[in-house]
């Protein structure tokens, strides 16, 4: 089975769940999508610390830019790291190889959120790749059926998260 295959039913999982729905739908306040960047932010500053990606996939600095654009709008936010975040971000920093977190958490930006980056508050930056089919190709280009255990387990870890996110909506 390839990798698409073996992680579909947990993919089509995350697509569903409530807080990614609304994001689709451009529901979401200003404040809950602030949350779900702080985890992104949470996520991606884990990955590119440890085991920087190729110089287009980068997402630390547009996810910072995201979120100052929208406390600028909102000084008396204060988001904070969820514990289902903090989980993902510990089994982050114990791997060796984080290429399928790096698939699963680079590949969602570059395609489903360019669907999203419409629906959010804000600009979106997070999602403005400076070449895209170069940060993509980077990845395809080592891709490997052998992640597919590790990406489930990272869908896990993003269900939780979006579980979590909304259940503090």
């Amino acid at each position: 089975m390839n990798l698409k295959e073996a992680t579909a039913a947990l993919h089509s999982k995350a697509e569903k769940m409530e807080f990614n729905q609304r994001m689709f739908r451009g529901e979401l306040k200003t404040e809950e999508y602030l949350m779900y960047l702080i985890q992104q932010l949470g996520i991606f500053s884990t990955i590119e610390h440890s085991f920087p990606a190729h110089v287009d996939l980068m997402r630390c600095e547009r996810i910072s830019e995201d979120i100052h654009e929208l406390l600028s709008l909102n000084p008396d936010l204060d988001p904070a790291l969820l514990d289902s975040t903090a989980d993902y971000r510990q089994h982050l920093r114990n791997l060796k190889d984080p290429m399928p977190h790096i698939y699963l958490n680079y590949l969602a930006l570059a395609y489903g959120g360019q669907m999203m980056k419409s629906k959010v508050p804000g600009s979106g930056r997070m999602y403005d790749f400076d070449n895209m089919q170069e940060a993509i190709a980077s990845i395809r280009s080592v891709q490997s059926d052998d992640w597919a255990e590790e990406v489930n387990l990272g869908f896990q870890y993003i269900i939780s998260i979006l579980d979590e996110l909304q259940t503090n909506a």
